[in-house]
């Protein structure tokens, strides 16, 4: 047990630090969610629209598209330098391989989603109130639910003809539990609702989150060996 978690550890910090030195996902990602919320912010009509009535959906959308920016390359590194291969001939097991690249993912991207949140309260003047610490909760829930995904069918694509455009096709479809609950807890929280009101969305969403992250680690070694 200790070897395996050494291993976990070993190849989670190899990701961190290599993204954290070049910072390339950090960037796109940042840049693009700043960009939409500018776009937003210009394009809507808020004397016919409250910003409560739409930003839930708004937020969940930008860290989906803004995710697979930084999802889409978890194998990228390895794959340039013919890497990828290698590592799945390591004695690692390949569950170990694909819990330390969605929880590297789940770093960089919840840095991200808390990057949206933050912005959108900046440029829509949100007010979340005592509901902040909750609100992180169903972002990291989501963030959870994506990366285990995300990490999984990044496996599926790398190194296909169609790998960037495969990747939105496998994976939009089966986000649609987070989108439901994710939305539907966000905009409890903005409405300035009790607690109480969004606990069946969180559940389902926490559900669907860790169904998904086991799931993922049982199926990644089929998926790489095929």
């Amino acid at each position: 047990m200790r070897n395996y978690l050494k291993q976990i550890r070993t190849i989670l910090w190899k990701d961190l630090l290599v993204e954290f030195r070049t910072r390339e996902r950090l960037i796109a990602m940042g840049a693009f969610v700043v960009l939409v919320a500018i776009l937003f912010n210009y394009a809507t009509d808020w004397a016919r629209v409250s910003p409560e009535d739409i930003a839930s959906g708004l937020v969940w959308m930008t860290i989906m598209f803004a995710g697979l920016l930084g999802v889409g390359r978890t194998f990228h590194l390895e794959a340039e330098d013919g890497a990828f291969q290698g590592i799945l001939m390591s004695p690692v097991p390949k569950d170990a391989i694909f819990i330390a690249k969605a929880l590297a993912n789940f770093v960089f991207l919840y840095i991200m989603a808390l990057l949206v949140v933050g912005v959108f309260i900046f440029f829509f003047g949100l007010e979340v109130g005592g509901s902040f610490g909750m609100l992180t909760l169903v972002i990291a829930l989501g963030v959870l639910a994506f990366v285990a995904l995300g990490t999984l069918f990044t496996a599926v694509s790398t190194g296909t003809r169609m790998g960037d455009t495969l990747l939105p096709v496998l994976i939009f479809p089966l986000l649609a539990p987070v989108v439901i609950y994710g939305t539907g807890a966000t905009s409890q929280f903005l409405a300035g609702r009790p607690v109480t009101e969004a606990e069946g969305s969180i559940r389902m969403l926490a559900a669907f989150a860790l169904t998904a992250f086991f799931l993922g680690s049982w199926l990644f070694r089929f998926v790489v060996e095929d």
